[in-house]
């Protein structure tokens, strides 16, 4: 036997090629005004639970700037599950045609079709937040003192401060930026609709969900969902990364 399973590699038929490999790692994408670190309560369970996982630090200064740091990542990641929050959604719709990428996790994230951006998704069904202001240099950010009930009002103010003052502008025109070819047409895709969001409204997270036929949830939270319902949304992810194997 062990010299027929010899011959079976030699011929080439025992090798194990991404298309087939176990997906085991998973490559976070985080939004607009926040940096990766927001991931971490997400991370600690998919870790602890086996699975290696890269955070992308987006530079948030366009759209395609964005999908390049997130290629770059998954270039060494290997077989993955690609997830995104909020403005991560319209960087992992693109990013996501990468060979690495099996499947895809959208968390109140924007789901875009092709021609569509981020602003004139906004535009279909408005947020209830309305705190997005310049802060030079064509930049965006949420006013800092309404950061807690506009973003993460189902988590204690107190540790939501630091995130308020340590916000990562966004260049404005990343929000007029248009979707090329979704990855989600040609890939198995998960969402999250956050029932109280206030930064994407939950009827435009559910009316994108239910367009790109996603498996979806919907968890009682705010748009901070990954941080508030982390258990939830680690389960989700780690569903796709069992369903892409």
């Amino acid at each position: 036997m062990k010299k027929f399973l010899l011959v079976l590699a030699a011929a080439g038929m025992l090798t194990t090629t991404s298309a087939f490999a176990a997906v085991k790692s998973v490559v976070l994408v985080h939004g607009a005004f926040v940096d990766g670190s927001g991931w971490r309560p997400v991370a600690d369970i998919l870790e602890r639970d086996g699975y290696s996982v890269y955070v992308v630090q987006e530079p948030l200064t366009s759209l395609e700037a964005d999908v390049a740091a997130t290629q770059l990542v998954l270039d060494r990641a290997g077989p993955s599950v690609l997830v995104g929050h909020s403005w991560g959604g319209m960087v992992l719709s693109e990013a996501g045609n990468h060979p690495s990428v099996r499947s895809l996790v959208y968390v109140a994230a924007f789901e875009p079709v092709a021609g569509e951006s981020a602003g004139a998704l906004q535009a279909m069904a408005p947020p209830a937040a309305q705190s997005v202001v310049p802060v030079g240099g064509g930049f965006l950010q949420v006013k800092p003192e309404l950061f807690h009930q506009d973003v993460a009002q189902d988590l204690p103010e107190r540790a939501v401060h630091f995130s308020a003052i340590s916000q990562v502008p966004i260049a404005g025109a990343s929000f007029g930026a248009a979707a090329k070819s979704p990855a989600w047409l040609t890939k198995p895709s998960y969402a999250v609709v956050a029932t109280e969001d206030r930064e994407i409204n939950p009827e435009l997270e559910r009316f994108m969900s239910r367009r790109a036929r996603s498996e979806t949830i919907e968890l009682k939270a705010s748009h901070a969902v990954y941080i508030s319902h982390a258990r939830e949304v680690a389960a989700l992810i780690e569903k796709a990364a069992q369903s892409s194997e």
